[in-house]
């Protein structure tokens, strides 16, 4: 769908469809960038093209199969207290939303509950903003248990900002679980009562699953096993890559936040090694703070990685917009986007591209600093993961120590240490004792030095 500007007179309106019931109509509210501004959210959005900001709106309406009536840019000068948008847009737009029939508005912008609250006043028609409209996708997307708490405590939290009066029903107020419900039919104060109790217990079922997920990692930290993270924008590819490296069968669709639930699989590495891929929720320019804190369980596995892929769609008109969004999210959770020793990126769709186009991102990347390297892969084609796996597995030794050492063959004890605890890369039986080299994390170093007389190893 092609967005029309909408910054003066109305655009008469298609009349496909126009009789359709439940139809949506979406609005990029966009703040005007000005010249010389030094608003970091203002030189965010210059990054950023306005039509595929609202794009994106429309393909976030859509990942619910939202039927979309028309989509329209309304440039906002100055955000206003009790509407968002000046009073002539809201009332040109009421028009269009009367003509076309619209029942439920899509803004694509974060609304204050008394705005959300006038905006369905003026327009008589649902109003959700982009909070809403990703928890909504959230609330229909997550599968397992823990992915149905972390939304659902989500979902609470916003719930509990927006028990407001709203609709000409006095006596009632915005209610239900979701968003696209009618009004309730509770009083607001035993609301919030009944509210704040479902969150509390939600927070005590999520620390149960935190738990489980240190025991999970301190159990692969025994074998030990390495661990790798998928991390990018949503739709970059990642499920598909993530298939491509382990061979599984995780959803993979042209679709925003296709994947909600984390996913671990094995790895195998060029020479044999093993480690864990991590799968993880897709993120998303504006990721709502709620939804950041309520999936903290699941990044988990980010911040513990020792590898994390910053997968990137190379061919989108705004991936350099995107990789800043990634960036920012990284940071929020405590992790340096320009750690170059743990952060590799991935350009991935170059399959898109034509060959001459395909040499020029090539050559791009050869100028980039050695220790700062852009893998260029097709997760769909295959191209190029043989490198990415070399790069993986060379990025994951750095972090840890080859030794040689000989040990009793008698000593079963310090055998079984060995493999609970290093990476076991040969064994071979001579005289009585077992001749071996292992590798080991640098926190573990001196003790197979001190307890096995370990050296460094020296390649032959």
């Amino acid at each position: 769908m092609e967005p029309r500007n909408f910054d003066g007179d109305v655009d008469r309106p298609r009349s496909a469809g126009a009789t359709q019931t439940g139809r949506v109509l979406v609005i990029g509210p966009y703040l005007r960038v000005r010249a010389g501004s030094a608003d970091a959210e203002s030189e965010t959005h210059a990054l950023r093209d306005t039509e595929a900001r609202l794009d994106e709106a429309v393909g976030l309406a859509r990942a619910i199969d939202l039927v979309i009536a028309d989509a329209i840019v309304a440039p906002v000068s100055q955000i206003r207290p009790a509407t968002y948008i000046g009073k002539g847009k809201v009332e040109e737009i009421a028009g269009l939303i009367k003509t076309l029939e619209v029942e439920l508005v899509v803004m694509d912008c974060a609304l204050s509950p008394i705005q959300q609250r006038n905006l369905e006043k003026e327009w008589h028609a649902k109003v959700l903003d982009r909070t809403g409209l990703i928890l909504e996708i959230f609330g229909r997307r997550a599968k397992t248990r823990e992915g149905s708490l972390q939304v659902d405590l989500a979902h609470l939290n916003y719930q509990r900002s927006r028990l407001v009066r709203s609709w000409t029903h006095l006596e009632r107020q915005r209610g239900g679980f979701g968003f696209m419900g009618g009004p309730g039919e509770t009083q607001i104060e035993a609301d919030r009562r009944l509210i704040q109790e479902r969150i509390s217990k939600l927070e005590s079922e999520l620390k149960k699953v935190q738990a489980t997920r240190r025991l999970h990692r301190a159990g692969r930290q025994r074998v030990p096993y390495r661990v790798v993270a998928l991390v990018g924008y949503t739709n970059a590819g990642k499920s598909t890559l993530f298939n491509r490296l382990t061979r599984a069968d995780v959803q993979a669709a042209d679709m925003l936040f296709a994947t909600l639930d984390p996913t671990l699989r094995a790895l195998t590495l060029p020479h044999g090694g093993k480690a864990m891929l991590s799968d993880t929720v897709g993120f998303i320019s504006n990721l709502p703070t709620q939804l950041v804190a309520a999936f903290r369980a699941t990044l988990e596995e980010v911040l513990e990685a020792d590898v994390i892929l910053h997968v990137r769609d190379i061919s989108h008109e705004d991936a350099e917009a995107q990789q800043s969004d990634v960036d920012a999210v990284l940071r929020q959770l405590g992790i340096n986007p320009d750690d170059s020793g743990r952060i590799i990126e991935v350009w991935n769709k170059i399959d898109r591209f034509a060959p001459e186009q395909r040499e020029e991102l090539l050559n791009i990347a050869a100028r980039r600093p050695e220790d700062h390297p852009a893998m260029l892969v097709s997760a769909v084609s295959g191209e190029g993961i043989d490198a990415l796996l070399a790069a993986i597995e060379q990025r994951l030794a750095a972090k840890r120590t080859t030794l040689d050492l000989s040990i009793d063959a008698a000593d079963g004890a310090g055998i079984s240490w060995l493999h609970r605890n290093a990476e076991v890369l040969s064994k071979e039986l001579h005289d009585g004792r077992f001749d071996m080299t292992v590798r080991v994390d640098e926190t573990k170093r001196d003790i197979v030095v001190n307890r096995f007389d370990a050296v460094p190893h020296h390649a032959t």
